[in-house]
């Protein structure tokens, strides 16, 4: 198959899957991550739900090989501008595309998607690191007065992003996300009411497993009342 006929094929597939957005700005949020704010159509999003986004060229073979989607929760949707928060954490494919990213520049996405939304509880918990304080964010401002409690861990205190008072920061300082025990340990200090409320955990897979786990087994919360989403886990993609 040659350029010409790649190149129409790729223009047919983006008609068929995704969306089209346009970067109007970019802006460091946190010291390892930056804010796209995108002119896009009227979106059916909730809060907590991610988008999946081309990041690499559509038109080109080697753009599917080198893994073509990455999965971004939605920081926020307001009047036909949506905006992506994204984490440098690496030389993958995703980082590339968000330090190289300009006003101006085409993107291409699926619709939101995703079951990490609020529902009905007697209170919120939430837990997780950076990636998923993204989508916490959106999911806390939905909230209203509804109470709530959380952990965040992340690197440094220059890694927070501005989320509602009332939840615990814990600081990583230098070591490895995956698998943090001193996140499932600060959870577990938690001064939570005696009844089970809605739990919102997410981010590395491994970290999220053992957290989830002591919330039903060493706290006695009903599954459904848990909802576990990783996003991520070293070595692999697509876990979203």
């Amino acid at each position: 198959m040659d350029a010409m006929a790649n190149r129409g094929m790729g223009r047919r597939l983006v008609g068929q899957f995704f969306q089209t957005g346009e970067v109007t700005q970019v802006s460091q949020i946190t010291a390892r991550m930056r804010c796209m704010t995108m002119a896009v159509p009227e979106l059916a999003w909730r809060p907590g739900q991610h988008v999946r986004v081309c990041v690499a060229d559509v038109t080109s073979p080697s753009g599917w090989l080198d893994g073509l989607r990455r999965s971004y929760s939605v920081w926020d949707y307001d009047g036909g501008l949506m905006r992506l928060c994204v984490l440098d954490h690496g030389d993958g494919p995703g980082a590339r595309w968000a330090r190289s990213i300009r006003p101006g520049a085409e993107v291409l996405f699926s619709p939101p998607e995703g079951s990490m939304v609020v529902g009905p509880a007697a209170y919120h918990l939430f837990v997780g690191e950076e990636t998923a304080a993204v989508a916490f964010g959106p999911m806390l401002r939905a909230l209203g007065d509804a109470g709530f409690r959380g952990v965040i861990e992340v690197d440094s205190p220059a890694d927070r992003l501005p989320l509602p008072a009332g939840l615990a920061w814990r600081y990583r300082n230098g070591a490895a996300a995956a698998s943090s025990a001193a996140l499932a340990a600060a959870v577990a200090e938690l001064d939570l009411p005696p009844e089970p409320g809605a739990a919102y955990v997410a981010g590395e897979a491994r970290t999220v497993q053992a957290v989830c786990q002591h919330l039903v087994r060493e706290r006695g919360w009903p599954r459904r009342n848990v909802r576990c989403k990783p996003f991520w886990t070293p070595g692999k993609t697509g876990l979203d």
